[in-house]
């Protein structure tokens, strides 16, 4: 018999002993891979809302929360519209475009779905990403653009750059791509929304944020269905990097003091630190499996050296080597690393795929090349549990072993 099959047969002979065995390390890898999973898909995320959103100011009601900046508007206490008025009329330089908005969940169907009120030439402009779905108009000007006549920077701001789309009939709105798939809704068609029907003139692309979850309406429409009035929920405002620098916030919390104003780098950098947080965890939790799924393998290994004390005399009085005692027990090191890699990815894999949406508003893909990482993080951690013990197996002498107690 090869020392091979004589290695398998002997684990699967031991089934109770291998699954202890392995369940410490599978769990282990399983923790690491869930968390993985998890913000390596959140930081994508970030990335991709940040460069998809525009705005990089929010103004809130002073009660408003503002933990997830991209869901931070929905059912938040309103203020008057009025206050877009007071920072136009404020001459403040470095404001280059107001996107006001009132925003609600409503009942479509048997759907809950998000309704948004927006000025459209202010709202598009404000997202890029809409662009690409053809909602283009007149350009929006920016106080921080060059001049005409002068040679444009090395560096364009794509801010700069956007469009906005000249009017949203009362009747007419814009709907998400989830949305549209919820409700089975095409361009073209209608929705009805508390007893009024709107005209879907443009299904947005999906844009990887929130805003693929609602519905679109003008602003005043929107008031008037909700019963309202001149209320808004927020104001994302574009603003000049330099004037925000120069101080544009305290400016604009003079002018509105009853508000919360804060940038989108000071909203995202929570989620970016609870990125960051993750990733620590992932790497408390690889020295805790260093640690605790080495000495399970090893302790494994061990009471398996002890067990069979007498059949490796045997196997070095027929003429074997310590370099095949060796042999045989790394090579079981190295079986139940690998089945312990895979049923680990596997499991934290399902785990991200479940929990992510339940608890990070995101959903989890599998990242297939964590299964290699989590192979070869698992068989080096049974061979390096397994070396002493395959060690002190290559030093029992033949003939010792083979006496009677």
């Amino acid at each position: 018999m090869r020392l091979t099959d004589l290695t398998i047969k002997e684990l699967w002979h031991r089934k109770s002993q291998l699954i202890s065995g392995l369940l410490a390390i599978t769990l282990g890898i399983g923790v690491i891979v869930g968390i993985r999973s998890i913000s390596v898909v959140s930081e994508k995320a970030v990335a991709i809302n940040l460069d998809n959103l525009g705005a990089n100011i929010l103004v809130l009601p002073q009660a408003a929360s503002v933990d997830n900046y991209y869901s931070a508007d929905i059912d938040a206490p309103t203020f008057p519209e009025s206050y877009v008025e007071k920072i136009v009329t404020s001459t403040l330089p470095g404001v280059d475009n107001m996107s006001p908005k009132l925003t609600r969940r409503v009942k479509i169907g048997n759907e809950n779905i998000v309704l948004t009120g927006i000025l459209p030439k202010s709202e598009i402009a404000s997202k890029p990403i809409w662009q690409s779905g053809g909602l283009l108009g007149n350009k929006v000007n920016a106080s921080c653009a060059p001049a005409p006549g002068t040679e444009p920077a090395k560096y364009i701001d794509e801010k700069l750059q956007r469009k906005g789309i000249d009017t949203l009939a009362e009747s007419d709105c814009f709907i998400g791509s989830v949305v549209a798939q919820k409700l089975q809704t095409k361009e073209g068609g209608t929705l009805t929304i508390k007893g009024k029907t709107f005209n879907v003139v443009k299904i947005i692309p999906e844009t990887g944020t929130i805003d693929d979850d609602r519905v679109f309406a003008n602003l005043h429409t929107v008031q008037a269905l909700l019963g309202t009035g001149e209320q808004i929920s927020a104001i994302e405002i574009m603003g000049c990097c330099s004037a925000i620098s120069d101080g544009l916030l305290s400016k604009l919390r003079n002018i509105l003091p009853d508000t919360r104003i804060t940038t989108i780098g000071q909203i995202v950098s929570t989620q970016i630190e609870t990125n960051r947080l993750m990733n620590k965890i992932s790497l408390v939790f690889l020295i805790i499996i260093l640690f605790v799924g080495g000495i399970s393998i090893g302790n494994y290994i061990w009471a398996n050296v002890n067990e069979r004390k007498k059949e490796i005399g045997i196997l070095r009085m027929i003429g074997y080597h310590r370099r095949h005692i060796y042999y045989i027990l790394i090579l079981k090191a190295v079986i139940m690393g690998i089945v312990g890699g895979i049923a680990g990815y596997i499991v934290g894999t399902l785990a991200a795929i479940w929990l992510g949406p339940q608890f990070a508003g995101i959903e989890v893909s599998p990242i297939y090349i964590l299964l290699l990482l989590s192979i070869g993080l698992s068989v080096f951690i049974s061979i390096v549990g397994s070396v002493i013990p395959a060690y002190m197996a290559g030093k029992i002498e033949p003939f010792s072993n083979m006496q009677e107690d």
